[in-house]
């Protein structure tokens, strides 16, 4: 008995869609089955293959996205635009029944008035008919009463995702019906044949759409913009979530180099930006969304092209959440986009750890725990950024004033003058070879004073000693400087020794004292990543209303006194409390020198 199913076809389960990928025996069981694709992933039990056997290829990539289903097993009625539109808009619904809370009635207040209102078909402007089977323009077996322009001629925004569509022929249909379209959703379909001649005419129906979105429909690449070129006044293509690893040339012939302004490439899979090349061409793109992809490198690392260069139109760009860890890529944004004014970058392991590919990190290499500011490495990848990127305006949803870029370029210019002090002078160019920006930095600032430990053999008594600058700060001294007092204390020594020769440099009992580390080194003020690295929700809302919102930061920190030229901002001096205890001073400190504040305890 032949089968009245055909592969590529769609088929719906109580609601669960799925594609024929087979049709045939499977060994060790009687009679036909067919072997379908499930979209939810999670719902089947294998990949096509079954007890060792490969019977069929999945799209999705996953181990459990396939089953086999008898040919009997009775399916959901398949429906037109029309009858899909009046069962969701237009259906007399029974009465409901009341909702009774504990012993209380609810009363449902302007639900009636919604539904006469959605029932006025020809008024309505958003339609959207998901998940509700949809095949067919017009249902080819009944009779053509009414056409799609006279029941609901003002739509504006059409949804028609998730359904049963695999030919675009009826999409084309229907469109051309509806003059008034400007945005047309088609998420989730499976389209099997974007060439064939459903669309041979297809330009003249589609005229006036300027929204399309293609999000999880398993085409490639070329399919979207086989299916986009046919759109010729498209400016906005979403295509996240078809597991796209590359790009293929756009025909020069395409409407879309010169129309489309944004693109929305998310959750693909996407490695390098030489894989977006092909984007190059579109010259009137201005908003690119690349956000959950896997893209780590500019270019391949055997590739000896150079790196692409996207449009000067191109403004915005979301690189967020992909898997970028070095500051290089960052350093070739500026020449792969001209133009680029607004940047999201949160979720990215160099912006979680700005030190992931720094021959220096920014902590002290102290063995001691030392306190870092509230939000870890971000408030630094945020610095680094707005420095290392000087034609930024926005970096996620911040935007950046002169005090910030004042306050991001002195603090590169200290994590540069800390790798320089790092190296012997005869290798700085490669620590400057890191950094582009060096020269530029110190034009507008002046060069960093670079200070390099003299190396000392630790068998010396030079090397076993620290030059130890102690500054006791009295809250009774007034306005009187602080008394400063400098010794050479071996390193040998441990803590509550060291105390006890303040003590005595000052007239003090040691147990009354306090003694605190001024590293001379600085960081960003905790609470920082608050405000400049916002939650994926926050970050989602502000993008759906388009919205970049300034910075919220009021007043400025300064540290404790005027260190540092006065480095007032985000920033404060680190400081690190030396507690009584048996360890030894030269494990406490780093460098040959140290300067600690003597203060009386509270």
């Amino acid at each position: 008995m032949a089968s009245s199913h055909e592969i590529g076809e769609r088929l719906s389960y109580d609601g669960a869609l799925c594609t024929v990928r087979y049709i045939g025996p499977v060994a060790g069981t009687s009679g036909s089955w067919l072997g379908v694709e499930w979209d939810d992933p999670t719902r089947g039990k294998h990949d096509g293959q079954h007890k060792g056997v490969r019977y069929f290829e999945c799209k999705i990539k996953s181990p459990t996205s396939a089953s086999f289903i008898r040919p009997t097993r009775p399916h959901d009625g398949k429906t037109d635009f029309l009858t899909a539109l009046h069962e969701k808009y237009a259906t007399e619904h029974e009465a409901q029944k009341p909702i009774v809370f504990s012993t209380k009635v609810a009363e449902e207040v302007g639900f009636a008035k919604i539904s006469r209102q959605q029932a006025q078909l020809h008024e309505l402007k958003i339609v959207i008919l998901d998940s509700l089977r949809l095949v067919y323009a017009y249902d080819p077996a009944s009779k053509r009463d009414k056409s799609i322009r006279d029941v609901c001629p003002s739509i504006v925004e059409l949804g028609m995702s998730r359904n049963l569509l695999t030919k675009f022929g009826p999409v084309v249909e229907i469109c051309s019906e509806l003059d008034e379209v400007k945005a047309l959703r088609l998420n989730g379909n499976r389209f099997a044949d974007v060439s064939s001649e459903d669309l041979t005419h297809a330009s003249t129906s589609l005229r006036g759409i300027k929204e399309l979105a293609l999000e999880e429909n398993l085409l490639t690449w070329s399919e979207i913009v086989v299916l986009a070129s046919h759109f010729p006044d498209l400016t906005t293509l979403l295509a996240a979530s078809n597991q796209i690893p590359f790009l293929t040339p756009i025909p020069s012939s395409s409407s879309l180099n010169s129309t489309l302004t944004s693109l929305n490439l998310e959750f693909n899979d996407l490695t390098t930006l030489s894989s977006l090349s092909p984007l190059t061409s579109l010259t009137a793109l201005r908003n690119l969304h690349l956000k959950n992809n896997r893209i780590s490198t500019i270019s391949h690392p055997a590739s000896t092209s150079p790196p692409p260069i996207f449009p000067p139109s191109l403004h915005y760009l979301d690189l967020s959440s992909n898997l970028i860890s070095t500051w290089s890529f960052v350093d070739l944004l500026p020449v792969c986009f001209p133009g680029l004014s607004s940047l999201r970058f949160a979720h990215n392991p160099i912006y979680a750890n700005p030190d992931l590919d720094s021959p220096v990190p920014s902590s002290s290499s102290s063995p001691l725990s030392l306190p870092k500011s509230g939000g870890g490495g971000t408030e630094e990848s945020y610095m680094l950024l707005t420095s290392r990127l000087p034609s930024l305006r926005t970096i996620n949803f911040s935007t950046i004033t002169p005090q910030d870029r004042t306050n991001a370029d002195m603090f590169y210019l200290s994590r540069i003058a800390r790798q320089l002090a790092a190296v012997p002078e005869s290798d700085e160019h490669l620590v400057l070879a890191r950094h582009p920006r060096y020269a530029a930095l110190c034009e507008a600032y002046g060069a960093p004073v670079v200070s390099r430990t003299k190396e000392v053999d630790a068998r010396f008594l030079e090397g076993r000693v620290v030059r130890v600058c102690f500054r006791f700060v009295s809250s009774a001294q007034g306005d009187e400087p602080a008394r400063e007092k400098t010794v050479r204390l071996p390193k040998s020594f441990d803590l509550y020794a060291v105390k006890g020769i303040a003590g005595r440099l000052f007239g003090l009992e040691p147990l009354e004292l306090k003694l605190v580390w001024e590293t001379g080194e600085w960081d960003p003020v905790g609470g920082f990543d608050e405000e400049v690295d916002s939650s994926e929700d926050e970050d989602e809302e502000k993008e759906e209303e388009g919205r970049e919102e300034g910075d919220a930061g009021g007043g400025f920190v300064k540290g404790e006194g005027d260190g540092e030229g006065g480095k007032a901002g985000r920033w404060v001096e680190r400081e690190v409390e030396l507690g009584d205890g048996p360890r030894q001073f030269g494990y406490c400190v780093d460098g040959m020198e140290a300067r600690i504040r003597v203060e009386v305890a509270g």
